[in-house]
């Protein structure tokens, strides 16, 4: 029987069978000094392009290291998860909604700046190394993209008409989300889009309704917080009309 990983690595380096690729400082840290490795201990590494593979820790100077290639565990697989489209909220509330949002799969984050977005600086950086985290604890094998912080009226004037936009509306003027999955979005890209603290302004949601790939929806007859509906939304999509509806995929195991 193999060993079972340690941890897991999201790697965007090549994977192939006998590579040797150095870690970063993070990385070395993380196996070295938080989970106190030992030489030889078995990782899992993975990216969205080679799976994921079965490699050992080796040990470089006093805070380096490297992992040594060895075996695939779980061939590619196309993870093609929705869109979040959303106002930023304070940073608390937001790392929390990325690290849930990236377990819930959704495959990227277009931060949007609306009439009532509150007006704090949003680090990319810091989102990005949020979902990686979540990707290895998930089990994912693709990190989610954080797109440049853009504004309501550019995202709109730049969306793709190929991609339907859920936008899950307040005012109660929406269509039940659940009656929506149901009839028109299966095969289809999909973004879900999450107003501000406030919610967006009539003038917001006039635009977005004169697009025809728009679906205005609702949420239920209670208010939610930003974060919380942005994850309801998630999870009934993955449930009615996304992935959820395949069973979780066996790793491969290679001797």
């Amino acid at each position: 029987m193999p060993d079972r990983p340690a941890t897991r690595l999201y790697i965007p380096t090549a994977l192939t069978a006998g590579a040797a690729i150095a870690l970063d400082v993070d990385q070395a840290h993380k196996l070295r000094t938080v989970l106190r490795l030992a030489d030889g201990a078995p990782i899992a590494a993975f990216n969205e392009r080679d799976g994921e593979w079965l490699c050992r820790l080796r040990q470089q100077g006093r805070r380096g290291g490297m992992i040594a290639v060895e075996a695939q565990r779980r061939a590619p697989e196309f993870e093609v998860g929705p869109w979040l489209v959303f106002a930023p909220i304070k940073r608390a509330r937001l790392d929390w909604l990325i690290e849930k949002a990236c377990e819930l799969g959704a495959g990227a984050f277009v931060p949007i700046w609306t009439a009532r977005t509150q007006p704090e600086r949003l680090n990319r950086e810091r989102l990005h190394s949020l979902a990686t985290a979540a990707a290895e604890q998930s089990e994912r094998l693709s990190v989610p993209t954080v797109a440049e912080p853009q504004s309501f009226d550019h995202m709109l004037a730049a969306w793709s008409k190929e991609r339907r936009l859920i936008v899950c509306d307040e005012t109660g003027g929406g269509v039940p989300l659940a009656e929506v999955l149901a009839t028109s979005v299966h095969e289809t890209p999909v973004a879900v889009l999450i107003g501000p603290e406030g919610g967006l302004t009539e003038t917001e949601l006039d635009a977005l309704g004169k697009l025809p790939i728009v679906n205005r929806v609702g949420l239920g007859p209670r208010v939610l917080r930003a974060e919380t509906a942005a994850l309801a939304a998630l999870a009934v999509f993955q449930a009615i009309a996304g992935d959820w509806r395949r069973a979780r995929s066996r790793e491969t195991r290679l001797q």
